[in-house]
């Protein structure tokens, strides 16, 4: 939630709420997040006050992106269903971050060459993310790049290879550190006089992180300053809630922080073994 572009003083609420229900019946739920967005618009493409319009035109690029694929041909096709395949690996940690590159305005894309190298650097860059938090403080489960444009596997593998020499990613031991990668061929659209530049390939990375969890904790606070008021309480059971059902969705929303906190702790933090390195 965030205050310039908030639509409601309760959304933390109504966050808490829609994740406690869908919990169970979604397989899998890209997160955005409207301040890391906001953010993105204020700082790469030089809006002073982004408007929801700004915000969407983005989320677009990262929809048209996920499903690029079923509409495109390209070296390496990505079906929908392997996206909860590849980055899923409980039914419940199934909240990939969102991170997209390049975002850029007309004006500085004359300046600058975007190589494969370049956006793959820029994804792993948090500034660049749809949700604030810092993977560097957590581990990656799973990465899947979504490459479209003018790009050729070879220096996609280049990229990668320099990205696992040069920042430090670290891997749940329980998991194989792959990157499960979607090259397309067609480069992204974007609106006639809109924000973004028109570039010649483009990067989205799906990437399922414990470091997500920040974000439910940032979203639990705001909830529990509220909550322990029961400010806005009235509205909802007024409506026909019960007030339990505030209480029933906290407690989900802090076992899944708790969830997030369970599966990134290495094999030997939990039986004191030597697991064997591959």
């Amino acid at each position: 939630m965030l205050i310039e572009v908030s639509t409601a003083v309760v959304e933390p609420y109504n966050s808490v709420l829609t994740t406690h229900t869908t919990l169970e019946h979604s397989d899998c739920a890209f997160m955005v997040d409207n301040e890391a967005i906001y953010d993105i618009c204020r700082r790469n493409l030089d809006i002073g006050r982004p408007s929801y319009r700004n915000l969407n035109r983005l989320i677009g690029q990262i929809v048209s992106s996920i499903t690029a694929s079923l509409r495109f041909d390209g070296a390496l096709n990505v079906d929908l269903t392997e996206f909860q395949t590849n980055l899923v690996p409980y039914p419940r940690i199934h909240f990939p971050l969102v991170t997209y590159a390049p975002v850029i305005s007309v004006e500085k894309a004359y300046h600058e060459q975007l190589s494969v190298a370049d956006i793959t650097n820029q994804c792993f860059d948090p500034a660049n993310q749809m949700v604030k938090c810092d993977p560097r403080h957590g581990k990656y489960m799973a990465v899947c790049l979504l490459y479209r444009g003018d790009v050729v596997p070879k220096d996609v593998n280049a990229a990668i290879g320099n990205i696992k020499t040069k920042r430090t990613i670290q891997f749940v031991d329980w998991c194989p550190t792959g990157f499960k990668v979607g090259i397309n061929y067609q480069p992204p659209t974007v609106v006639p006089g809109g924000d973004l530049a028109k570039v010649p390939r483009a990067l989205c990375m799906l990437s399922n992180t414990t470091a997500i969890s920040e974000a439910w904790a940032r979203l639990d606070h705001k909830f529990d300053l509220m909550y322990a008021k029961r400010a806005f309480v009235h509205w909802y059971v007024g409506e026909g809630m019960e007030e339990g059902e505030f209480s029933e969705a906290r407690e989900d929303l802090a076992a899944l922080e708790k969830d997030y906190e369970e599966v990134g702790i290495d094999g030997t933090d939990e039986d004191g073994g030597d697991n064997e390195e591959y």
